[in-house]
């Protein structure tokens, strides 16, 4: 939730009619007062699903923003790790907060996501609450920019969550946000690119197989069940292949 010392509804209007980048920019001193920030029992959650794949040595935050995930890797990772993301003002508060003393050592690098300058340096990639910021058709080039940066047999991890039903009001509501967001894209000059609807498990999985990974789907049994069944929360870990 929003606090009080979180961002007001002018600058999150100012962050929205900015590009991403800048966005993020003019966010990043808020952005852990936000609800955008990823909740710590997640994090949590990934951390003990992954745990028993290691040992890491090296490990990668893909969009880190503010280093949520970075804090994560370091129990993970006995070397070091890197949190990269394409917002200087993201980084510039990662570095402030995220404490670092000690290994593995930590590292920040500004870059695109699309354009990770790493080949085969990381054992371990996870990313966290970021793939709304890409089109469908930049998942392939996102995908294998990943499989680039890790070791052969390393990992790309993510949590990903059960999308809601029809007949839940969040349906209906990030239906709404998606739909308003094209219609600002389209008409506003530069573009910020958000949605929740544009990142479907299927189409993913398809995705991330083309890259050349193997995938497993491991749920995240501390978020409960669908009334079906299905887990509420799965953590997807790609290994790549070679």
């Amino acid at each position: 939730m929003f606090t009080a010392h979180g961002p007001t509804l002018r600058e999150l209007a100012v962050q929205a009619l900015s590009s991403t980048q800048r966005g993020y920019d003019l966010l990043a001193p808020k952005f852990d007062l936000t609800p955008f920030r990823t909740p710590d029992p997640i994090l949590a959650s990934v951390a003990r699903a992954l745990r028993p794949l290691g040992p890491f040595a090296a490990g990668l935050d893909i969009c880190c923003g503010t280093g949520a995930g970075v804090g994560m890797l370091r129990e993970l990772c006995t070397d070091r790790v890197t949190g990269v993301d394409f917002s200087a003002g993201m980084l510039d508060t990662a570095r402030a907060t995220t404490a670092a003393s000690g290994p593995p050592a930590v590292s920040w690098v500004r870059a695109d996501a699309r354009a990770l300058p790493f080949d085969r340096d990381f054992d371990l990639a996870v990313s966290f609450g970021a793939f709304g910021h890409f089109l469908p058709e930049e998942r392939p080039l996102l995908f294998a920019r990943a499989h680039a940066a890790l070791r052969p047999g390393g990992r790309f991890a993510f949590p990903v969550l059960a999308p809601p039903g029809p007949r839940t009001r969040l349906y209906w509501t990030l239906l709404a946000f998606d739909a308003v967001m094209r219609v600002r894209n389209a008409l506003w000059r530069p573009q910020f690119i958000m949605y929740y609807r544009t990142f479907p498990l299927s189409g993913v999985l398809t995705d991330l197989e083309q890259a050349g990974f193997d995938v497993r789907l491991f749920p995240l049994a501390e978020f409960g069940r669908l009334p079906g069944g299905a887990p509420r929360a799965r953590l997807v870990v790609a290994r790549r292949r070679d």
